[in-house]
């Protein structure tokens, strides 16, 4: 028997080429196919009592999230009417926006190293997310009621 040419390993040639799958293959065909590959995603936690350290820490993250959505939507609020305030007044008057814009980039820069510090205190320890989300829905929602007062005017 005659050995096969490198070219022709693999080949049976009564059948052609040998198809290889690779395990890619195998995945993608899986993924666009619709069928499950992957086992399905834990529900949600019970955020109104969580029962083990990291549904706290869920909880505490989808918390902040919820904080800081209320806070973009003051913000926006907060921005066209210090717009508005600008629009009123001389060219050399204006910055009510730009101020509010600058007030805000410092505080989110206070916020998140202020956080970030007080989550040193409980440093590598499975806590430690539990005590930044906190930390940051709590600054998060003080900074929303400022936002939300500013907006209002002098006097409410």
């Amino acid at each position: 028997m005659r050995a096969r040419h490198p070219r022709q390993a693999g080949r049976n040639p009564k059948k052609g080429p040998r198809t290889r799958i690779s395990a890619a293959s195998v995945l993608a065909l899986a993924l666009f196919s619709g069928i499950p590959v992957f086992a399905q995603e834990d529900p949600p936690p019970n955020c109104t009592d969580p029962q083990t350290q990291t549904d706290m820490n869920i909880c505490a993250n989808l918390d902040f999230q919820n904080a800081d959505k209320a806070l973009n939507e003051q913000y926006r609020k907060t921005r066209e009417i210090m717009r508005s305030w600008d629009s009123d007044l001389s060219e050399s008057a204006k910055g009510a926006e730009k101020a509010l814009l600058k007030a805000q980039r410092a505080w989110i820069d206070y916020r998140d190293g202020h956080c970030q510090a007080v989550g040193f205190q409980v440093s590598g320890g499975s806590i430690a997310p539990l005590v930044v989300s906190n930390c940051l829905a709590d600054l998060t929602r003080t900074r929303t009621a400022e936002l939300k007062q500013l907006a209002a005017g002098i006097g409410n």
